[in-house]
């Protein structure tokens, strides 16, 4: 039986070298004879071996004989292979190993890199806000942005304008839609809470070609690139189809379980300003609910929600999904708090432990804290990256006189720890703007 299996081994390799030095045949042969009247070669110029030992790509016939006039061997330093699907090589184009450049070639291919989708919803005098966290996430993410914005008619203008003169950088692209809400019931949704804040449960509905978004609130900083919490997508389990941060770490100052009368995850509920959301999942879950023994998809949940707990609810839309997850917390992942750090973790005393330990990634400036005089630490880096454009140099800058601000601000609990809302911003800019290029 051995003897069976290596003469059918042996045969197979005779077969493939025999195949090889086809190729190889063919290859010469097109080459002596490519002179004669072959069609225009109709593909680019293969570059995956850019800097390589045979050189990058360039123009057909710029190391042919007209080039090296006194060369009897042409083609020595370059190969260049055209797949139509069988080789058309110019005069002046050599044939060796377009095998295997092809086949390098198509197995290679450089995929573009996948844009991260942000969304938010501005309604109001919140467009300055959502400017500056926009450009937060800009000054530090790595990858390509895609911003979807949601906003009130009034304010379209006012997006294009300032994003349009943001496109010498390349880095994103955005979409503006208006606020819409289900016809029949589009004055309860919008009135529900702040104004246009429920939006954010239709999302899946609307961005029904988008897989997965981030949602935040507009008066969120990104202290470190959207690139990292991007990447908690991965680490979801097959049952988990979006992630918040508790609403609370200190049950004895929580809301959720001294106050609420209705249904929260976990022990003191979540946080619905930072939310992360694999949507193909959502779209496709049947949720375990109170109203029905039926499940329910995400399209058909909502309402039936709002009806029955709407005398019970205080915030509105992040009510309604603390409810949703209580009843299916299998598919809520929880992330800590120091990606949606919050005034209410430092205003009695700090206790987000992981902002100690590694400063903030995500500031949370809710209860206007940015626009009054209440948190003037939070406040201090709102203005500093409002201020800030986006020339290397001033973002090299920003922290010197960042922490005498923040210095300022001692006098508050949240000020004691000052240090936190700059050690990740720190690296971030030294990540970003200090290090070469090559090194980023």
């Amino acid at each position: 039986m051995r003897r069976y299996l290596r003469i059918v081994v042996l045969c197979l390799a005779c077969g493939f070298c025999s195949l090889l030095y086809a190729f190889s045949q063919l290859a010469v042969s097109l080459e002596e004879g490519a002179g004669g009247g072959g069609g225009k070669p109709q593909a680019a110029a293969a570059s995956w071996l850019a800097g390589g030992g045979r050189g990058g790509a360039r123009g057909v016939g710029s190391a042919g004989p007209a080039a090296h006039p006194g060369r009897s061997d042409r083609c020595k330093d370059f190969s260049l292979c055209y797949w139509n699907p069988y080789w058309m090589l110019p005069s002046d184009v050599c044939g060796m190993n377009c095998f295997w450049e092809a086949a390098f070639r198509y197995s290679l291919k450089v995929q573009p890199a996948q844009r991260m989708h942000l969304a938010v919803v501005a309604c109001g005098e919140r467009l300055e806000e959502t400017i500056t966290m926009l450009k937060s996430a800009i000054i530090f993410s790595i990858r390509p942005l895609q911003f979807h914005i949601f906003a009130e008619d009034q304010l379209h203008d006012s997006f294009k304008g300032i994003l349009e003169s943001w496109s010498f950088l390349q880095t994103f692209n955005y979409s503006l839609y208006p606020i819409t809400f289900p016809s029949e019931n589009a004055a309860e949704w919008k009135k529900l809470f702040k104004p246009c804040a429920s939006q954010r449960l239709f999302l899946p509905l609307i961005l029904k070609e988008v897989d997965s978004l981030l949602y935040v609130d507009t008066d969120i900083l990104f202290l470190r690139p959207v690139d990292d919490i991007w990447s908690l997508l991965k680490k979801f389990n097959s049952t988990q189809i979006a992630a918040m941060a508790p609403e609370h770490e200190e049950p004895r100052i929580g809301w959720y379980n001294r106050f609420a009368r209705h249904p929260y995850y976990g022990k003191t509920g979540v946080n619905s300003g930072v939310m992360l959301m694999n949507m193909t999942r959502m779209r496709r879950k049947y949720f375990k609910n109170d109203m029905t023994a039926v499940r329910l998809r995400w399209g058909d949940i909502l309402m039936p929600l709002l009806k029955k707990y709407k005398l019970n609810i205080t915030w509105g839309d992040q009510d309604l999904l603390n409810i949703i997850f209580f009843h299916n917390p299998e598919s809520l992942f929880v992330f800590p708090c120091q990606w949606n750090y919050r005034p209410d973790h430092c205003i009695y005393g700090s206790n987000c432990q992981e902002a100690e330990e590694e400063g903030i990634f995500i500031l949370h400036g809710n209860r206007g804290v940015y626009h009054d005089d209440k948190q003037p630490a939070f406040r201090a880096i709102y203005e500093a990256l409002r201020n800030c454009s986006f020339k290397d140099d001033n973002i090299r800058s920003l922290l010197k006189p960042l922490e005498l601000e923040l210095q300022k601000t001692v006098h508050t609990y949240c000020g004691k720890i000052y240090k936190i809302f700059i050690k990740q911003l720190t690296k971030s800019i030294q990540d970003r703007y200090d290090r070469p290029p090559k090194e980023r």
